[in-house]
């Protein structure tokens, strides 16, 4: 396998990864648990109130 065949898989990886993170935290959002999140070093908890919801393409 060549390296541009393993940066596209890369890529393709890269972006089911953020397709399912995305899902999940607008799951949370649907159901209306909260979720935690990492910001500025710290743990932070994030109401279902407080999360946008995914905007469908």
């Amino acid at each position: 396998m060549n390296e541009s065949q393993l940066t596209e898989i890369h890529q393709k990886i890269d972006a089911g990864v953020k397709a399912a993170i995305a899902e999940a935290i607008e799951r949370h959002r649907k159901l209306g648990e909260s979720i935690s999140i990492l910001k500025d070093g710290k743990v932070v908890t994030v109401t279902a109130e407080q999360i946008p919801p995914l905007s469908e393409k």
